[in-house]
């Protein structure tokens, strides 16, 4: 199991192919972030949001980015501010821009 801090609140731990983050993922944690999360994403299945405490939309945008680079991954946990900033961007379960309106 791996574990690392980037800093701002934020904590990523690796274990087997499951990623777990928690604390607060907003812009000043995004930020630090980045960095530390892209070596962990190699093998990862699942991506575990249980702790994550709030979002705002930059650790909108980092989950994104992160999830676009997993095959088919499975999303757990539904931290404060996920639902309203998916829906305010349209964005599907997986993070990724869903179908537009008709």
């Amino acid at each position: 199991m791996a574990h690392t801090d980037p800093g701002h609140g934020l904590s990523l731990h690796r274990d087997g192919s499951v990623l777990r983050l928690g604390g607060l993922l907003d812009r000043a944690a995004a930020t630090g972030a980045w960095p530390a999360l892209l070596p962990q994403l190699e093998g990862v299945r699942t991506v575990d949001l249980s702790g994550v405490q709030r979002l705002d939309s930059a650790g909108l945008a980092l989950l994104a980015e992160a999830l676009e680079r997993l095959d088919a991954p499975v999303i757990v946990g539904t931290p404060d501010g996920l639902a309203e900033l998916r829906a305010a961007y349209r964005l599907d379960a997986a993070l990724g821009f869903a179908d537009p309106a008709p």
